[in-house]
């Protein structure tokens, strides 16, 4: 089968092609997982993450990929045979403890990085994690619910927002335009305020319903109640804290931060971003009971992701143009 391998360690600000595409065996699934034909594949900002050793995988070579929708194409020997010919979606987490807290067990397995993930023709996966996708999704719109939508879900919850109460939303890519979506549904009384770099992403969220949009610097008239910051820097979290109200909570949803910014966190000041009970929270991980839930929610919605799709010999210009360039939306690989 045809795949898109990390071989290597690279900067994706000086490599333009930092995977290897690859003729591989068809993998064989165990006992209890599923063999999955690929269809679709998000493209991740947790792959350059994996690419550039910020979470780096425990192995090389590996096939990276953690959005992943297709058919069930066979079933290992403990699995019933009636989910061959089911489509399926898979996410970050592989496999774990099947707890509720399994997202923080030293037991977790992250699809794309610890194993074999979607950018590839096949896949196998334990099929507890496999998840039916809903019929009103196309395969290449359902992509970006499987991490994007499902870990912005996930981090919402962990905001604790009550309906009418100010949230905030820090960059404005894949997972924050699905956000925006599903908060507008579930707190429809709450305003929604996003903070972007770029005007094209500011534009993006306002022509999506966001009540405010401005710069990562800029302040609000009322402080927030929540704040979500799905960017990979620092910046936005010392000015996301500036614009909390007191009591108020920052999740952060990212696996990694990068590096070039974070001499920023020395402008942390006690007084101004941290007292009167405000609140840092980040978001680990996901676990399977997360993406059983959403993808329901998101097909009553129903949410729409904005996609740009890539034939799956051109991940790597996927990959460089998420790195690099301002992003409306979510990538996805057409397998």
């Amino acid at each position: 089968m045809l795949a898109m391998q990390i071989n290597r360690m690279v900067s994706l600000t000086e490599e333009d092609e930092p995977l290897c595409a690859v003729n591989v065996p068809i993998p064989e699934p165990s006992m209890d997982e599923v063999l999955i034909k690929v269809r679709a594949c998000g493209v991740c900002h947790t792959e350059l993450d994996e690419i550039e050793g910020r979470t780096p995988p425990p192995r090389l070579p590996v096939i990276p990929g953690h959005q992943v929708v297709g058919i069930v194409e066979a079933v290992g020997a403990s699995v019933s045979p009636m989910r061959e010919g089911e489509r399926v979606g898979v996410g970050w987490i592989h496999s774990s403890t099947g707890a509720t807290d399994e997202n923080l067990a030293r037991e977790f397995v992250a699809t794309g990085r610890d194993v074999d993930g979607g950018y590839a023709e096949y896949m196998t996966v334990p099929a507890r994690y496999a998840y039916p996708i809903p019929d009103n999704f196309s395969d290449v719109q359902a992509a970006p619910l499987l991490c994007a939508g499902a870990i912005g879900y996930r981090a919402l919850k962990l905001t604790g927002l009550k309906d009418g109460q100010r949230l905030g939303l820090t960059g404005f890519g894949g997972s924050a335009h699905i956000v925006l979506q599903l908060a507008q549904n579930l707190f429809p009384r709450s305003p929604i305020y996003v903070f972007a770099r770029s005007a094209g992403s500011r534009e993006f969220a306002l022509s999506l319903g966001a009540d405010w949009a401005g710069e990562i610097t800029d302040r609000v008239a009322q402080p927030l109640h929540a704040i979500i910051d799905t960017t990979p820097a620092w910046t936005p979290v010392v000015e996301a804290l500036a614009n909390l109200r007191p009591g108020g909570r920052l999740v952060i949803n990212a696996i990694r931060k990068e590096e070039l910014d974070k001499s920023v966190l020395t402008r942390l000041s006690f007084h101004e971003h941290l007292w009167m009970e405000r609140e840092i929270k980040s978001v680990a991980n996901i676990t399977h009971f997360d993406i059983a839930e959403f993808l329901p929610i998101a097909a009553r919605i129903p949410i729409r992701s904005e996609v740009q799709t890539y034939p799956l010999l051109e991940a790597n210009a996927a990959l460089v143009s998420l790195k690099r360039e301002s992003v409306r939306g979510a990538k996805v690989l057409v397998i």
